[in-house]
C-alpha cells in the first residue's frame, strides 16, 4: 500500500533534488511520498495531483531562486491553500529582506543555506513532521 502522505521537494537543480530525495528517504523511511518538482509551478501542480490521489502533502523543502516563480511566493501560495503543510526553504542565495518577511508572514517554517548540513535538515524534518 503506498503511503498517503507526501514530502515535496522543489528546485531547478535535479542534482540537488535527487541527493536530498535520496538522503530524506534514507533517514526517514517509507513512511511518506518522496516527490519531487523542478519549478514551483510544477511543485503546485504536483500537490494537486497528489490531492487528487487522495496523498496529502505534508511537508515542503524550496529552493528560493528558482526560474519563474521564486521559493517565497511559492511556499505563501502553498500555505495559503495548504495551511497544515510545513515549510523549508534550503538556498545557497536569498535576499534577507525577503527571507525576514516571509518569516514574519509565517508561512516559512525553517530555512538552510546551501550546502545543507544533512543531519540538521533531517533533524528538522523530523520535528516539522510531528508537528504535521
Amino acid at each position: 500500500m503506498s503511503p498517503d502522505k507526501a514530502i515535496l521537494l522543489v528546485d531547478d537543480e535535479a542534482i540537488i533534488l535527487l541527493a536530498m530525495r535520496r538522503e530524506l528517504r534514507s533517514e526517514l523511511g517509507p513512511s511518506f511520498r518522496y516527490e519531487i518538482a523542478t519549478s514551483a509551478e510544477e511543485g503546485l501542480a504536483v500537490i494537486d495531483e497528489l490531492a487528487t490521489d487522495g496523498v496529502r502533502v505534508v511537508l515542503v523543502i524550496s529552493d528560493w531562486l528558482m526560474p519563474g516563480m521564486k521559493g517565497d511566493e511559492f511556499v505563501v501560495r502553498v500555505r495559503g491553500i495548504h495551511p497544515d503543510v510545513r515549510t523549508v526553504m534550503v538556498s545557497g542565495q536569498i535576499d534577507e529582506d525577503q527571507l525576514d518577511k516571509l518569516k514574519a508572514s509565517g508561512a516559512l517554517d525553517s530555512f538552510f543555506l546551501k550546502p545543507w548540513d544533512p543531519v540538521r535538515l533531517v533533524s528538522e524534518c523530523r520535528r516539522l513532521l510531528a508537528e504535521a
